[in-house]
C-alpha cells in the first residue's frame, strides 16, 4: 500500500512539474521553428513563437491562459505554436534578436511570422511581461488584437 501511495505521489509531483514547465529546456528551438514553418506552409497559417522560461511566473501564466477554451481555439485556428526557452537570458537569445524581440523588455514575448519566416508582428515593449496582471481575458484580448495586426493588408 505504501508503494502505491509513493508511486501516486511521485506521479502527481512529476505531473505538476511538467504542467508548470511549458518550455522544453532540451529542445532544439531552431529545428522546432523550422518544423512549424513547414507545417504552416502546408496549412497556410502563421507561426506564433513564444519566448519564455520555466522560472518565469508570467510565462507559466501565459501558457495556462493560452490553454483556456477561448484563447486555445483562437490560437489553434490561426497559428502553429512554438515555445522557445530563453533560460536565464542565455539561451536562444539570437533567435529572439533575429525576430526583432528585445528580451530586455521582458518575457514572455512573442513573434508572429509567415511560413516564409517574415515577421508580421513582434512584442517590442514587454506587452506580455505582466501576464499575471492581464489574466486570461487580457491574454485573449492581446492575441485577438495581435491576430488582427498580423493579418496581411489587402
Amino acid at each position: 500500500m505504501r508503494t502505491i501511495a509513493a508511486f501516486t505521489s511521485l506521479f502527481l509531483s512529476v505531473s505538476v512539474a511538467t504542467a508548470q514547465s511549458p518550455y522544453n529546456e532540451d529542445a532544439d528551438a531552431k529545428a522546432e521553428v523550422q518544423r512549424a514553418l513547414a507545417e504552416a506552409a502546408a496549412t497556410r497559417t502563421a507561426v506564433l513563437i513564444v519566448f519564455g522560461a520555466n522560472w518565469c511566473p508570467d510565462c507559466r501564466l501565459l501558457d495556462a491562459a493560452m490553454k483556456s477554451a477561448s484563447t486555445s481555439a483562437l490560437l489553434a485556428r490561426e497559428y502553429k505554436i512554438v515555445k522557445v526557452n530563453v533560460g536565464r537570458f542565455d539561451r536562444n537569445v539570437d533567435m529572439a534578436r533575429f525576430y526583432g524581440v528585445p528580451l530586455a523588455s521582458g518575457i514572455p514575448a512573442v513573434a508572429i511570422v509567415t511560413p516564409a519566416n517574415k515577421v508580421l508582428y513582434a512584442t517590442r515593449a514587454g506587452e506580455l511581461a505582466d501576464a499575471r496582471r492581464m489574466g486570461e481575458n487580457g491574454v485573449y484580448e492581446f492575441f485577438k488584437q495581435a491576430v488582427a495586426q498580423a493579418k496581411p493588408k489587402p
